[in-house]
């Protein structure tokens, strides 16, 4: 009988902590997709103006040959209000994405391990970014849909209240993930490439260069670490997702109507370096802010920064 009791009351003890865990992960899982909403729409909502540019030099190469002669032909032929065109798609669709690809990738990295043990760690790191950026592009495709259009064409519409019910009236749902599929060529490599990246760099940094441990190191030195780990990520990103982020432009705004035909138009050369510089200088500074500003969100709440498996935070929590 006092077995059978104690059995009872370890099976308890376990529920209670399992019930304890399953909602320490809730909450931490829910602060990962609120930092990646408000660290992704902010900083892509920042670079609006270069944005704009580098999708009319995407579309209409000829005419936006450079940064400064685009962003002097933008304001002279559509005022100064051009170069903001698209905010709010921007703002809205790539705070919903970021906060998919935030959260999701930390689930997934917490899961995979669990269930693939024989697996190394970059292989879960692609397949954690790669499963959180599929959801997270579908999410930005309708937004992303409406931007390109806005951006690249004057009178199209003014924002998301109108461009939303004219591309539902003009091309019905299908207007809004006609791009999908090169929207996954471009950010699924890049975000595979960018969190591994981000991962490995943090370790490197860590172990080369600081030479001690995350947990020996006060916050500010974690945020500097996550800065020169986001950047580095952010620049290796770039070089890859280049040509499928033509083809999106070019399918958007009708210059070729698949993307075997947008290949053949742009050409296979420059899909590598047209908005390249552009790009450049966009995603390094807008990939180092959002790794800053999501990991500073994350230690405002009493969590580590970014770097590392979920399963040591969850020990570490259980413990204390």
């Amino acid at each position: 009988m006092e077995q059978r009791v104690r059995e009872e009351q370890m099976g308890g003890e376990e529920q209670g902590r399992a019930r304890a865990c399953e909602k320490c992960a809730a909450g931490y899982y829910a602060i990962c997709t609120i930092g990646g909403m408000l660290s992704a729409g902010t900083t892509h909502l920042v670079t609006t103006p270069l944005d704009v540019l580098k999708v009319n030099m995407q579309v209409n190469p000829l005419k936006y040959y450079g940064m400064s002669s685009g962003f002097s032909t933008l304001w002279k032929e559509q005022g100064s209000s051009s170069l903001w065109k698209g905010w709010s798609a921007k703002f809205c669709g790539y705070g919903v994405q970021g906060g998919c690809k935030f959260g999701l990738y930390e689930y997934f990295k917490s899961l995979y391990p669990d269930i693939l043990v024989d697996y190394n760690r970059t292989f879960i790191f692609f397949l954690s970014s790669a499963s959180a950026q599929v959801f997270a592009d579908i999410a930005l495709c309708p937004f992303e849909s409406v931007k390109v259009r806005v951006q690249a064409q004057p009178h199209f519409a003014k924002g998301l209240s109108d461009g939303f019910p004219k591309v539902y009236k003009t091309e019905g749902l299908a207007g809004f993930y006609r791009g999908l599929f090169p929207l996954w060529c471009r950010n699924l490599p890049f975000s595979m490439i960018m969190f591994s990246t981000f991962e490995h760099s943090v370790d490197f940094i860590y172990q080369k260069l600081v030479q001690k441990r995350k947990e020996d190191c006060s916050r500010v030195q974690q945020l500097g670490v996550t800065c020169l780990a986001g950047y580095t990520a952010g620049a290796v990103g770039t070089l890859i997702s280049n040509p499928a982020d033509n083809i999106v432009a070019s399918l958007y705004n009708k210059k070729a109507e698949n993307v075997l035909q947008a290949v053949k138009k742009i050409g296979f050369l420059n899909l590598f370096t047209r908005s390249l510089p552009v790009r450049i200088t966009i995603v390094g500074p807008v990939v180092t802010l959002q790794w800053f500003l999501y990991d500073s969100i994350k230690v405002l709440n009493g969590l580590p920064t970014s770097g590392g498996f979920r399963r040591r935070v969850e020990e570490a929590n259980l413990s204390a």
